[in-house]
């Protein structure tokens, strides 16, 4: 990968809606679907995640070009395109593995990380959950869950939840657009 790029690995509920945010945004080269947080051995799959079980969350991860958007930026599209306020829920998904959630990858990740939580607190009603921990291990998850929007854009749940989604990231960030 090139120095020039940085990683940001947060989830928001289910990760093919994540992945279709950030595949909108400028500076962002590429979009992994995947897992991590959790505690089981060995690389968990798809089934393993949706027991609840392996403690793990469903992740993106995100390479971008800093000089195009930045760390706080990306934060901030992420906090405002899920609901940062529920415990282990978005929308009709509950579970831990959809937990609101950032793993920083370095010091100052985390210092920024925690000032966008706080500059947008008052954005919100109720109290902002979202977990911030230090990013371990990621494990990609299965191909079929890669480029799930694009390559499933007329599938009930990419139009029922995906669309309105995308809808308000268009609405609030349509500068950040490519």
């Amino acid at each position: 990968m090139d120095n020039t790029f940085e990683v940001a690995t947060i989830g928001g509920g289910c990760f093919w809606c994540t992945e279709a945010v950030f595949q909108e945004l400028k500076g962002v080269i590429s979009v992994v679907s995947g897992y991590t947080g959790g505690n089981a051995p060995g690389k968990p799959t798809y089934r393993e995640i949706c027991s609840g079980l392996t403690g793990h969350a469903e992740v993106v991860q995100i390479t971008f070009n800093p000089k195009v958007v930045s760390y706080a930026d990306i934060l901030i599209v992420f906090m405002t395109t899920h609901d940062p306020t529920t415990l282990n829920r978005q929308g009709a998904d509950r579970g831990t593995q959809y937990r609101s959630v950032i793993y920083f990858h370095n010091e100052m990740q985390q210092g920024i990380a925690k000032n966008v939580i706080e500059q947008l607190q008052n954005v919100y009603e109720d109290p902002i959950i979202t977990e911030l921990s230090p990013l371990k291990i990621f494990y990609e998850a299965e191909d079929y869950h890669q480029n799930y929007y694009r390559n499933n854009s007329q599938q009930g749940y990419c139009q029922a939840v995906i669309n309105p989604k995308l809808a308000k990231l268009r609405k609030l960030h349509s500068d950040k657009l490519s």
